[in-house]
């Protein structure tokens, strides 16, 4: 019996939280062939792999991400595919690529998900050549994709498609009896295709980017609640998911999302809500969203949080930082495009007295701690700043307010001022707490988004290193079993899609892993130009000797951390349908046409 490929002596993780063990494992035609105790036969094997050492264990899974549009024009996704991850989910938060043309995919992905617009208008334009989700599916599997795909459809997709993205965000204006239908019908549709759910969005400082409707929320937020009451029903006969975005400053709204998952006198609706985080502005709201979780779930709900694994880090150029959308003032700097007129208003007093003020206000949920002595300058012209706080420069100037120490050096400096601080997951012991909850799923890392603002793309990884590094101090929250599962089999179980195993007959999407290198790399910064979006400097992870190899169906994508000649050439990943047993890809039928654009940029 002869194998493609051969992992000797590895330490075998199935997905499924059983316990590990040492095992040879055999790969055959993109499928698992054989898992042994005993050597295999390695003769006439294209490569073994010693893992003497070495973790072996499925794919890992991020079940929130916008590659929607990267996935078009860069479709190997390295940046994810290099830290072991071999599945994601697209069309998060409302977002999708489906129905809506590049105009208004520019205005409802650009400033909500921080990709410049016009990168976002080009791509989809020129790739665009699907009306429906069966086509759009069609067109992913003629890309030389990386890792798998599983989408939801997003309902401002569906909604600015159907009405317009203008009337589809006014509050005074319903959907027609027609228009409703036509949404319905999508909806239909992508479940029909295997689409796993319907994302949604009632958070209110998601803004819309371009120049008619600059600044209005996006278009899910419009909908009342008989129109999202047809569409969820849809999603509670088929037993498909909900992902949505609750408005957080809205009590009633997130009671309502939460009673939705319940579903007294009715099916419950299989809900993932955005997102428990340990918030330095409110540690009171992460043991009550887990308390909610665990009731819910116990009076026959299936309810999960989302749930980012890691402390949870932003930088900043400038004013030009998501989290200023929360409130009126920084809301009004976002507003303008261009940095002429955001300059004019900065020097503005009324302005600055309105944003001390929102930045003093102590009151109501909020994202931002609103501390800027808790925001350290990491780079700037002016040398004497770096790696002080907002705060400290305004004590240096002589007791300047931290707004205006703030707005002094935005002024002075623009982008090139570079700042970073840690909003939420701060605490170690509490990131415990949260991992070990069972109405909590692991991810959120938004992928593909916010590409000059945060790096997420190993958040695997750093779970699996915080369990170990607990183990070794004595003070366990996770086997390292559970924590593989959580990541994996247990996510894929979820979503009901074919991923997450290592088992005999599974598709081979495989991570090899060397425990001792899950170490401090895997928290330093780093940059990389981008290619497709005109060499931007998107922020990176890069741990590259944490990661052995990466197996997509059977095929070596990653060996030693580096991306081999396979990755975005071969399609080696496919669209895994809810539901549905995935075939492994036919390599020798799917050699990319032309090279993918971001081949050169991601290798």
């Amino acid at each position: 019996m002869s194998f493609d490929t051969v992992i000797r002596d590895g330490r075998w993780f199935d997905g499924t939280g059983a316990a590990s063990a040492i095992r040879n494992i055999g790969i055959r035609d993109g499928h698992i062939a054989a898992i042994t105790a005993e050597p295999l036969d390695e003769t006439g094997c294209d490569q073994v792999i010693d893992a003497a050492g070495k973790w072996v264990l499925p794919g890992l899974i991020d079940i929130h991400t916008h590659y929607d549009v990267e996935v078009l024009a860069a479709p190997a996704l390295s940046e994810s595919v290099r830290h072991g991850v071999t599945t994601v989910l697209v069309g998060s938060c409302s977002l999708s690529t489906i129905h809506v043309d590049g105009s208004d995919a520019g205005d409802i992905f650009g400033r909500v998900e921080a990709i410049p617009r016009q990168y976002v208008v080009d791509t989809i334009n020129e790739f665009k050549t699907w009306s429906s989700c069966a086509d759009y599916i069609a067109a992913l599997e003629r890309l030389p994709l990386g890792p798998n795909v599983s989408a939801f459809i997003g309902h401002s997709d569906m909604r600015a498609a159907t009405m317009g993205l203008d009337r589809a965000t006014r509050a005074d204006v319903r959907p027609t009896a027609a228009e409703q239908a036509r949404m319905e019908a999508m909806l239909d549709e992508a479940l029909q295709a295997g689409f796993v759910g319907m994302s949604s969005q009632q958070l209110l400082f998601d803004k819309l980017d371009g120049e008619t409707c600059r600044s209005r929320t996006l278009p899910s937020t419009y909908a009342k609640a008989k129109e999202l009451r047809r569409l969820k029903s849809k999603l509670r006969r088929s037993g498909r998911v909900l992902q949505a975005g609750p408005d957080v400053k809205n009590p009633f709204d997130l009671v309502s999302q939460l009673a939705q998952a319940l579903g007294i006198f009715r099916r419950p609706l299989k809900t993932s809500l955005l997102a428990a985080a340990d918030v330095k502005a409110n540690p009171a709201a992460v043991p009550l969203m887990t308390k909610a979780a665990r009731a819910l779930n116990k009076l026959g709900a299936d309810f999960r949080w989302q749930h980012l694994p890691v402390p949870f880090e932003v930088y900043a150029d400038g004013i030009d930082l998501v989290i200023f959308e929360e409130f009126g003032s920084g809301a009004e700097a976002l507003h303008l495009r261009e940095y002429v007129e955001r300059d004019e208003l900065m020097r503005d007093e009324d302005y600055r007295r309105r944003f001390r003020k929102d930045y003093e206000n102590k009151y109501g949920p909020r994202v931002w701690h609103r501390d800027f002595f808790d925001a350290e300058i990491v780079d700037c012209p002016d040398a004497t700043v770096i790696g002080k706080s907002f705060g400290q420069v305004g004590v240096d100037r002589g007791g300047v307010h931290p707004v205006d120490a703030f707005f002094d050096l935005v002024l002075e400096h623009g982008t090139a001022l570079r700042w970073r601080t840690t909003i939420s997951n701060h605490r170690p012991e509490m990131l415990r707490k949260i991992a070990a909850e069972p109405g909590i799923q692991m991810g959120f890392s938004d992928a593909g988004a916010h590409l000059r603002n945060m790096a997420f793309y190993n958040m695997g990884l750093r779970l699996l290193r915080h369990v170990v590094d607990a183990e070794r101090d004595g003070q366990p929250f996770l086997t390292v079993e559970q924590a593989v599962h959580r990541l994996t089999g247990e996510l894929a179980d979820w979503y009901r899609i074919d991923a997450g195993h290592l088992r005999v007959g599974d598709r081979a999407d495989v991570l090899v892993l060397d425990p001792e290198h899950l170490d401090a790399t895997l928290e330093d910064y780093a940059e990389e130009s981008f290619a497709p979006y005109g060499g931007l400097s998107r922020m990176v992870n890069r741990n590259d000797d944490a990661v052995t190899a990466v197996f997509i169906s059977g095929q070596a994508v990653v060996r030693d951390g580096q991306p081999t000649e396979v990755l975005g050439v071969q399609r080696t990943g496919g669209f895994l349908r809810a539901d549905t047993r995935t075939p492994a890809p036919n390599m020798a039928a799917t050699q990319a046409e032309v090279p993918a654009q971001g081949t050169a940029a991601a290798t």
